[in-house]
C-alpha cells in the first residue's frame, strides 16, 4: 500500500512495522558481507582502501536523493552503520 492509499493510523502504522521489517532483513544480509570483509581484509591483497566509506556515503546519498530522502539523514544513518562495521572488523580482527 501506498502512503497516500493510508486511509488511518492504523494503516500507516501496518506499513511503517512492514517496511521496519524489511529493513531489519536487508541490514542483516548487509551485515553479513561485514562480516565476511573482515575476513578477506586479513590478506594483504584485501586490505582496507581509505576512498571506500567515501564512495559509499556518496552513492546513498545520490539514492537518497533519487528517492525524496534527505541526503544528510542517509549519510548519517550510513556513517553510523559504516561505523559498527568497521568498529566490527577491527575487534574480529585483533582477537584472531
Amino acid at each position: 500500500m501506498k502512503a497516500e492509499d493510508c486511509k488511518t493510523m492504523s494503516e500507516v502504522r501496518t506499513e511503517i512495522d512492514r517496511l521496519d521489517k524489511a529493513l531489519v532483513d536487508l541490514l542483516a544480509e548487509r551485515w553479513t558481507y561485514v562480516d565476511r570483509a573482515w575476513q578477506l581484509k586479513n590478506s594483504p591483497d584485501e586490505a582496507t582502501v581509505p576512498w571506500r566509506i567515501q564512495e559509499v556515503v556518496d552513492k546513498v546519498r545520490a539514492r537518497a536523493e533519487e528517492q525524496s530522502l534527505p541526503p544528510a539523514l542517509a549519510e548519517a544513518l550510513w556513517r553510523q552503520i559504516i561505523g559498527w562495521g568497521i568498529q566490527y572488523e577491527e575487534e574480529r580482527l585483533r582477537t584472531r
